[in-house]
């Protein structure tokens, strides 16, 4: 049974930083896509970033990039999203998200690539 289980989330400042991270249990992050999703009140749940393993591409969309970094944690089985400069337009739920084959390269962003999901970490940036 996969498992995947978020953590480091909480309320910073405008210009703060965060560091989440989701540890897998029962799935090989080496498998294909990971990536971390976001879902604000009253709107879809979105990608933010995704790294495929098998090459190492990483993905961002353009509001975090420069801002956001994501990675692997290979001995630990982890996935990590870094998170800098922090705006309140950032304040959402954190999703970490895990596919089972190379065919969430076609769309990295779209929620209907990926077959397994946390339960999320709640983000708040205040101004």
């Amino acid at each position: 049974q996969v498992q995947l289980a978020e953590s480091g989330g909480g309320s910073v400042q405008t210009g703060g930083s965060l560091r989440l991270s989701c540890v897998a249990s029962g799935y090989n992050m080496n498998s294909a896509c990971v990536a971390w999703f976001r879902q604000a009140p009253g709107q879809e749940r979105e990608g933010v970033a995704a790294v495929y393993s098998r090459g190492g591409a990483t993905y961002y969309v353009p509001a975090v990039k420069g801002r956001f970094t994501i990675s692997l944690d290979n001995a630990r089985n982890t996935l990590v999203l870094q998170m800098n400069s922090l705006k309140p337009e950032d304040t959402a739920m954190y999703y970490c998200a895990a596919a089972s084959s190379s065919r969430c390269l076609s769309d990295w962003k779209s929620i209907h690539s990926y077959n397994y999901w946390g339960q999320g970490t709640q983000v708040t940036v205040s101004s």
